[in-house]
């Protein structure tokens, strides 16, 4: 089986509705998204021979993916309270709302998802949230 990992990061903040402690209000992050993906042979002709995936190709791709959040507040949909949430809008701050909450675990499953649907074999994700600390997710 060959590989291919490439990573990029980006800077945002978040916090943890309903969880008690430190993360329950806002904090940033330089967050590290590492892609790992896989195939069990080399292309054998073209441009892509000798290889499983272009690296040019998928850096670019995992880059776009970290820098649709940097530089914003990643929420949980209805974690703030509409007038909250339109003040901040109004002050023109980048907020992105999630369909999960916003740790580590849920974001390597989500960018496990996001290279899965973009056609690629993953063999895993990580997310680094600080640079000792990081959640990974897997099906392989």
């Amino acid at each position: 089986m060959y590989s291919l990992k490439t990573e990029h990061s980006f800077d945002s903040a978040h916090f943890l509705k309903g969880y008690e402690g430190k993360c329950s209000n806002i904090h940033g992050h330089r967050w590290r998204v590492i892609i790992e993906v896989w195939r069990e042979d080399v292309d054998k002709e073209g441009q892509t021979r000798g290889m499983i995936v272009d690296f040019g190709t998928l850096k670019k791709q995992v880059r776009a993916e970290a820098d649709y959040f940097d530089h914003s507040l990643i929420i949980e949909k209805d974690s703030l309270s509409q007038k909250t949430l339109e003040a901040l809008k109004e002050e023109s701050f980048k907020i992105i709302e999630v369909g999960f909450r916003p740790t580590a675990e849920n974001f390597a499953k989500y960018f496990y998802d996001r290279f899965e649907e973009a056609g690629y074999n993953v063999k895993e994700a990580v997310v680094y949230e600080t640079p000792n600390n990081c959640a990974s997710y897997s099906e392989v």
